[in-house]
């Protein structure tokens, strides 16, 4: 208990008491320090060495060893998971219950993504963020943000904290002039009266009688008593044996006087076999009591971890809705004025063609006013005679449906759901089922103006039509853009092609070969 274990050559500082409270421990666990190795014992026989001559390496922390092998990181034995501190590996154990860490001298990684910032701590995050939100690059600053971790320093600062918190008082520092061994031998005595320091020390008592006995057989004075006391015997024969079992001990060899609180110095008193029972029962229901609130506590922050990660992922989903959001409203916005370019070229040509021909006729290149007079008049008599032509064949039940109109409209649809089948299916359905709504409200009430009027700033609108191009529909069925509001005129209430909109969306929400055949 005394000194380090070591595994592999590598020694390894026993965690029980820094790992107290939270049961993370549920075997001897320890942190595997690289840069201490055990150093090599003098060729001497077997069994003739002291425990106290075994002592482990220290490298001063300024030298180019300590600073080229320093510890950057905490790795996780059972997951592989790299962390940056001890306080990020106990946090660790209480959320999994792993319980074997080791120091490790790479670095954890420090993936920055160039578009949001966001730091990546390993590969696997760093494609999970990319698949996420469709950022691919990030920057490296492993290097810039890697800061050795000292193991030692923060299980110290640990202890205290839980001294602080458990009402004991502080551990004393030994002073000594060898100052690297004294650290070290501080750090790793488990004594178990280091709390009563402040209390009276005296030796002590025992079965004299049996301490008598025992120095008859050739033991010294304090062997018996270290013996007697330590075992808590009346049998000369098991003092004997522990004293042959611990020949080797520092405190035997040297023959040391045993020294305890005085509150201690009486022997307990024997338990009958009812009050060894009782008390036994005691015990058992005490630490059933403290291992069912450990378990509860450590439920608990598994509940709390579960719920952050699942807010985390809520998060990173709905900005990424809103970011594919902007993305698709930004395509629209390109498609449009794509669209609007191409228009005003067609019509440029037109009236450069319109212009050469008038030029081969010996006619002037602009119309005159009475040209353009004569052209504003066909136009309208035009226009009167199909308005006419509609009414009568109104009139006479004889309704012509505009077929270019609802090939358009399948069109859209067929659209929509291709582009985004594959990535958001269930918005596409959104979709359908709010343009329906839509018409709906249009042909129950056709008079009313708040049916045929859409705010494009609002989110429902954005969310649920807007961002899978469902506004082209609305357009191609009569609403017009003004720049804030999608609005569909009075006049231009067409009962039948609102009929057969409705139909086509019906056959996309109903048919799963919609757009395929």
């Amino acid at each position: 208990r005394r000194h380090c274990r070591t595994r592999g050559g590598v020694t390894r500082r026993p965690l029980e008491k820094f790992f107290a409270r939270s049961r993370v421990v549920a075997r001897r666990s320890s942190f595997a320090s690289p840069h201490r190795a055990p150093t090599s014992l003098p060729n001497v026989p077997a069994g003739s060495h002291r425990r106290s001559e075994q002592k482990s390496v220290r490298v001063p922390p300024g030298s180019a060893v300590a600073m080229s092998s320093a510890a950057l990181s905490l790795k996780c034995n059972v997951c592989g998971v790299q962390l940056r501190s001890v306080a990020e590996a106990q946090s660790h154990g209480e959320a999994t219950g792993h319980a074997d860490f080791a120091e490790s001298t790479e670095a954890v990684l420090n993936l920055s993504c160039v578009t949001c910032g966001k730091p990546c701590r390993s590969e696997t995050e760093r494609e999970l963020h990319s698949k996420r939100t469709g950022h691919s690059e990030f920057v490296d600053k492993t290097s810039e943000t890697s800061q050795a971790v000292d193991t030692e320093r923060e299980m110290k600062q640990l202890e205290a904290e839980t001294r602080e918190e458990l009402g004991l008082p502080a551990k004393k520092q030994k002073e000594d002039g060898d100052g690297a061994d004294a650290a070290t031998e501080s750090a790793m005595d488990v004594d178990e009266n280091e709390n009563e320091n402040e209390e009276e020390r005296v030796e002590p008592e025992v079965d004299a009688a049996l301490v008598a006995e025992i120095e008859a057989m050739g033991f010294t004075r304090n062997k018996a008593v270290r013996a007697i006391h330590t075992t808590g015997t009346t049998s000369v024969e098991q003092a004997v044996n522990w004293i042959v079992e611990h020949a080797e001990d520092v405190e035997l060899i040297e023959d040391r006087p045993l020294v305890v609180a005085k509150s201690k110095s009486k022997p307990k008193p024997k338990l009958s076999k009812e009050e060894a029972k009782a008390k036994a029962e005691e015990l058992r229901k005490t630490m059933a009591a403290k291992k069912e609130k450990e378990e509860k506590e450590l439920e608990r922050l598994r509940e709390q971890e579960r719920i952050r990660s699942g807010k985390e992922l809520l998060a990173a989903k709905r900005k990424e809705e809103e970011l594919q959001t902007k993305r698709n409203l930004e395509a629209r916005r390109i498609e449009k004025q794509e669209v609007a370019r191409a228009k005003a070229k067609i019509l440029e040509k037109l009236e450069e063609d319109k212009r050469e021909r008038r030029r081969k006729l010996g006619l002037p290149e602009e119309l005159t006013e009475e040209e353009k007079a004569r052209e504003r008049q066909r136009a309208e008599e035009k226009a009167a005679a199909a308005k006419e032509e509609q009414r009568k064949k109104a009139e006479a039940g004889l309704v012509v449906k505009p077929v270019t109109a609802v090939d358009d409209l399948r069109k859209i649809l067929v659209e929509i759901k291709k582009t985004h089948k594959d990535t958001n299916d269930e918005g596409v359905t959104t979709c359908f089922k709010t343009l329906l709504v839509y018409l709906g409200n249009v042909m129950k009430d056709p008079e009313d103006a708040k049916f045929r009027t859409i705010k494009l700033a609002n989110g429902a609108f954005q969310k649920r039509v807007q961002s899978v191009g469902g506004d082209a529909f609305l357009r191609r069925v009569g609403f017009e853009d003004d720049g804030e509001t999608l609005a569909m005129p009075r006049e231009k209430v067409d009962r039948v092609l609102i009929n057969l909109a409705g139909a086509e969306i019906n056959s996309a929400l109903s048919n799963p070969f919609f757009g395929v055949l």
